[in-house]
């Protein structure tokens, strides 16, 4: 039986590391659903962003802050004080706070620091303290820790701990280590660094290789206790370890790590499928735990062996994290009742007024459909999130004109602010001439860096899923939208990646805050 030596404490920092992923910019309201989902299913601490970095981060942290109930409430700080203050300012009414800082270790880390070691060592002391009088729970991260000498790595470590650090974090920032490496890296920072024994170790992996959860895990058997995550394994680059699969290997494997998480894993598929859409970043196939095909079989073999035994080949349950067991197809004569406890089985919990909303869209689409599936109950609920804030730019009226010969035309009205507005457009097929009528009406410089179009289901009256990705300034806005129309569909997508970046027009470009504890 599991005791509590052997409790690893999840760190999520979907809302800070998740977000600074291309694209994956989310609105004030769009964190808090995040936020107070996290916090239900257990979460033991949430990273909610980074308060200096924006007043906009500042207001979101602030009321995460005020509203969890379980979970402590951390915001990011780089070392000097004026980042730990305002990280404070934001954390301080939470019922559990935290401060994490940061500096980079590494030789060149401390190359763009212009700080030699002595002088690093001195900045890591005053601001870990300054943290430390502010509030009794401090991280403190070593950035680039696995490229930092061992001997250095040592002695920085000791500083923060002297200085009052309750939670040593050690990030591979750039995805660089093995498991090998890091379980050594773990056990000799405990064995060499006088006051180990009274902090928890925290890992923040990267997975530019491949291997962030192999390295979360390979720490946690070292002697980590806090797993740092985020869901679906959102993050820079290649991403970070990914919540679920930590949660579920340690579920699964417990045989061979006998750790246990505070997680309710039947809440998993929920908050992937919430994350996914306010994102804009749909999650991959074949996915660990959370992909699409994570629990299909196609293989005769495989087939035969479920029906006769799903252990045969599932080492979980659909039921584990969330997903139900069976598939009730809806149609045009389901009633409320009916989609609520469908939407319910799938992890949406609607109130009577969003219930109402999805309703007349769900009645819209069985109309236009025979048998509405799961999947497009899922799409459906996307792009009921995806719309759910005021939208500058709206759809309301769109016709296409497709022939053998010549090119394309659409005829296109948009709501642009309170006006409405129509134009006709050409285009080398009906989606381009689509494009080129919101060009038209709404001017910008963005580049369309990504147009993609995949089926929800089966058949010619499929919904189709398409997301779209535009670059301006080295920002990324992306965009995704459902609809059983390709040609609606890539409108609306191209729209909802248009509202997020005409949300951030006014903002001020916060990019070099933005650089990464992990």
């Amino acid at each position: 039986m599991s005791t509590e030596q052997d409790r690893v404490l999840i760190f999520d920092t979907t809302l800070r590391d998740g977000e600074q992923s291309p694209g994956a910019t989310m609105s004030h309201e769009e964190k808090l659903e995040i936020a107070q989902l996290l916090d239900e299913m257990g979460v033991d601490i949430i990273e909610a962003g980074f308060p200096i970095a924006s007043e906009g981060d500042f207001e979101a942290v602030k009321a995460i802050a005020q509203n969890a109930r379980n979970a402590t409430i951390c915001g990011l700080a780089r070392a000097n004080f004026a980042d730990i203050d305002r990280a404070w300012e934001a954390v301080k009414h939470a019922r559990s706070p935290r401060i994490h800082t940061f500096i980079g270790t590494s030789p060149l880390h401390r190359d763009i620091t212009a700080l030699d070691q002595d002088g690093m060592i001195e900045r890591i002391h005053a601001t870990v303290a300054h943290a430390r009088n502010l509030c009794d729970n401090v991280q403190w991260s070593p950035m680039d820790a696995t490229r930092t000498e061992h001997d250095y790595l040592c002695r920085v470590v000791e500083t923060a701990i002297k200085a009052g650090a309750t939670t040593i974090n050690i990030p591979d920032t750039v995805g660089y280590t093995a498991p090998r490496e890091s379980a050594e890296l773990i056990a000799m920072l405990r064995n060499r660094v006088p006051g180990a024994d009274s902090i928890v170790f925290a890992t923040h992996c990267h997975n530019d290789l491949g291997m962030a959860t192999a390295n979360a895990l390979a720490a946690v058997e070292a002697g980590a206790r806090q797993v740092e995550c985020t869901i679906n394994g959102l993050g820079e680059r290649a991403g970070n370890t990914a919540l679920e699969e930590v949660v579920m290997a340690l579920k699964v494997r417990n045989d061979i790590m006998p750790y246990r998480t505070g997680i309710d894993s039947t809440r998993i598929m929920q908050i992937s499928r919430l994350v996914a859409a306010v994102s804009g970043f749909p999650v991959q196939y074949n996915k660990a735990v959370v992909g699409k095909n994570a629990f299909a079989h196609e293989s005769g073999i495989h087939q035969d062996g479920m029906l006769k035994n799903a252990a045969t080949f599932e080492i979980m349950r659909p039921e584990d994290i969330g997903l139900a067991s069976t598939s009730l197809v809806m149609g045009k004569h389901s009633g409320r009742a009916a989609l609520r406890a469908k939407l319910s089985e799938l992890g949406y919990e609607l109130g009577d007024n969003q219930l109402k909303d999805v309703f007349v869209r769900f009645k819209a689409l069985a109309d236009r459909k025979k048998e509405v599936y799961d999947e497009d109950l899922i799409a459906l609920m996307q792009e009921s999130t995806a719309g759910g804030e005021d939208m500058h730019l709206q759809l309301r009226r769109l016709r296409v004109i497709c022939g053998t010969d010549g090119p394309q035309e659409a005829e296109l009205t948009l709501a642009v602010g309170t006006e409405e507005k129509s134009i006709d457009a050409t285009g080398d097929g009906p989606v381009d001439a689509t494009f080129n009528a919101i060009r038209m009406l709404y001017p910008h410089a963005a580049q369309l860096e990504l147009y993609q179009v995949h089926a929800v289901t089966e058949g010619t009256a499929a919904q189709a899923t398409v997301s779209v990705r535009l670059a301006l300034n080295g920002r990324v806005y992306t965009g995704q939208s459902s609809d059983t129309d390709t040609v609606v569909a890539s409108a609306k997508a191209y729209l909802n990646a248009l509202n997020r970046l005409h949300q951030s027009a006014g903002r001020a470009d916060n990019s070099a805050l933005m650089q990464s504890a992990g």
